[in-house]
């Protein structure tokens, strides 16, 4: 399932990237999504072993695969904002 919730996330900012004004980064945003989809996806077919392909429950921390697929999208938008953060500050540090 967290494929699944990591390629939807990826086509949604896609979509908003290519409607939205360009000073939201989204094309980075994209591309960190787009890397953590086939990354994903990549792990899933060395993985695979047989049975289900697309999981519900997983064996490790978080048992739930919905919310492991949201807590692997976490860190990807704590990234998205530090960077639009450093940039806006970089953008009014050469304006003076």
């Amino acid at each position: 399932m967290w494929l699944i919730t990591s390629f939807i996330t990826a086509i949604t900012v896609t979509a908003l990237w290519i409607f939205t004004p360009k000073k939201y980064q989204l094309g980075f945003l994209g591309l960190m999504l787009w890397g953590l989809s086939i990354m994903v996806l990549v792990d899933h077919i060395i993985g695979y072993t047989g049975g289900p392909f697309i999981e519900m429950e997983t064996d490790g921390l978080i048992t739930n695969a919905t919310v492991l697929g949201i807590t692997m999208l976490i860190p990807i938008f704590i990234v998205w904002e530090i960077s639009l953060i450093h940039s806006k500050l970089k953008g009014k540090l050469t304006t003076r």
